[in-house]
């Protein structure tokens, strides 16, 4: 008589057995990416780290092993990379006339290029509900870029003025590209900085 066949080992709770093609190096970026997806087409509040995981085919335990915890997610994955440093000289470099159709030029196609698209969506999506989301728009949008501008060119009410820029412009983001609403959403880009120029160029310039 023989002996039965040994039973399979029972397999343990917890982390999944580790997948080498899941946790190789491209493991982060795909993270990465999932998350700016998730957090653009949903929003913060209706993203979870396990819905960021399964799109990016990983165990959730490999999100929090990368980026801790979902706000920590959250910032990695909306880190736009538009440096101040060289936008402010290249904005101003010409001279405050134009400065309004740089501008614009420049907001409009950062949301035009779909690979910073993603993150800025995430952003506005969630910066109603969220505060980190807020934090991120109020600090790059008005505080690392328009405030400069503004103090720069040396007029009254920078403050205002750098709000009031960020006003129109953030309006113009949130009808054009998260709520679509036509003919916004398919107007050309040149003519859209064609008559917003002229109100940003007034903001930022001309004595109050």
């Amino acid at each position: 008589m023989t002996d039965p066949a040994p039973a399979p080992p029972r397999r343990r709770r917890g982390r999944p057995p580790r997948d080498p093609a899941a946790e190789g190096p491209g493991a982060r970026e795909r993270i990465l990416e999932s998350a700016r997806t998730e957090f653009s087409e949903r929003g913060y509040d209706k993203t979870s780290v396990r819905g960021i995981a399964k799109a990016a085919g990983v165990d959730a335990a490999l999100v929090h092993h990368y980026f801790g915890t979902k706000d920590e997610v959250f910032e990695a994955a909306i880190d736009v990379t538009m440096e101040p440093a060289q936008l402010v000289p290249a904005l101003l470099g010409p001279g405050p006339d134009g400065i309004g159709e740089r501008l614009a030029r420049y907001f409009l196609g950062v949301w035009e290029n779909p690979e910073s698209r993603s993150p800025l969506l995430a952003i506005v999506r969630s910066a109603l509900t969220h505060d980190a989301a807020a934090k991120v728009l109020r600090g790059f949008v008005l505080q690392r870029v328009l405030e400069r501008v503004a103090a720069d060119l040396d007029v009254p009410n920078p403050r205002l003025r750098a709000e009031l820029a960020a006003s129109h412009m953030i309006g113009i983001a949130m009808l054009r590209y998260v709520l679509e609403m036509e003919p916004l959403a398919t107007a050309e880009v040149e003519e859209i900085v064609a008559m917003v120029a002229p109100t940003l160029q007034r903001y930022l310039t001309e004595p109050a």
